[in-house]
């Protein structure tokens, strides 16, 4: 009947196969139930990441076109997990026409778009509404959200979202991030990546902003430099450890994984250097190594 009566005013084809091309989630991930403590003190990153989710996070600001990819990614992926998980049930595969209600209920994976700046076109064409400063909700069908850098409040709450952002929003991101204790997670998850990047190569300062830049860049140089002085130290450790085998290998003194293990994770230059004297001339492992029965 569709078929008939729509081939009066259109092209019609039937049972047009749909094939999906391969596509990555830039990133997806699961919650772990036991980790919620640590979530809350996550700020939004945490609050974001509630439930299964998909982040793609984007440079500038992204139009409808680029949208409607993740979109796409987001259904293509839960119908993949529902696949896995009729596997896993051992189900057969329901008609495509029902709701199946007895196969393995999987969550629908939430999508969240990190845009540079304000996505104009795709806020209104669905229907987002302000969730909190920066951050942007779908009608609940979609399960989408839109996060703004541009709008973030600069709180630590936002510090890691903000320091995916750029020009004076990085470098306000970078002047927090250095403010934080030592020991703040914060430090821990991003000041690697950012040496590791060089976090320089972002677009240059304006002249205004040279003194805070060649602050920020000053106790990045520090940081890397402490560093590479922690490579150089625990590699000399795993030469001395090394040392410490190939002594007991010439003495014909075998090496029970466990022992070996051991000699490996220490870091201590003394405790290493007195295990190697005692290698030179012991008859046995236990002579070697500490508090070994």
């Amino acid at each position: 009947m569709l078929r008939d009566g729509l081939s009066l005013v259109s092209a019609v084809q039937t049972e047009v196969e749909v094939l999906a091309a391969t596509q990555k989630i830039d990133v997806y991930c699961v919650p772990d139930p036991a980790r919620e403590a640590e979530r809350a003190r996550m700020g939004l990153l945490g609050e974001l990441s509630t439930g299964p989710s998909l982040f793609e996070p984007f440079h500038g600001t992204p139009g409808l076109r680029l949208v409607r990819r993740c979109l796409r990614k987001q259904l293509t992926w839960h119908h993949e997990l529902e696949r896995r998980a009729r596997a896993a049930a051992g189900s057969v595969a329901p008609d495509e026409d029902t709701e199946a209600p007895s196969q393995p209920a999987v969550d629908f994976p939430a999508l969240v778009v990190i845009s540079r700046g304000r996505p104009e076109t795709v806020l209104d064409a669905y229907g987002f509404k302000p969730a909190q400063a920066g951050v942007y909700e779908a009608v609940p069908g979609l399960v989408m959200r839109v996060v703004v850098l541009a709008e973030l409040p600069r709180t630590r709450a936002t510090l890691l979202l903000r320091l995916l952002g750029s020009g004076r929003r990085f470098r306000e991101a970078l002047a927090d991030l250095a403010a934080l204790p030592d020991g703040a997670w914060e430090k821990s998850v991003a000041t690697p990546l950012l040496v590791h990047f060089r976090f320089a190569s972002h677009e240059p300062t304006t002249d205004e902003e040279d003194d805070v830049s060649a602050e920020i860049r000053a106790w990045f140089e520090e940081y890397e430099r402490k560093l590479r002085a922690e490579e150089r130290k625990e590699g000399r450790a795993e030469e001395a450890a090394r040392a410490v085998l190939t002594a007991l290998r010439v003495r014909g003194i075998a090496v029970p994984d466990v022992a070996r293990e051991r000699i490996l994770a220490e870091k201590d230059p003394e405790t290493l250097e007195r295990w190697h004297e005692r290698a030179i001339v012991a008859v046995s492992l236990a002579e070697v190594l500490d508090g070994l029965s």
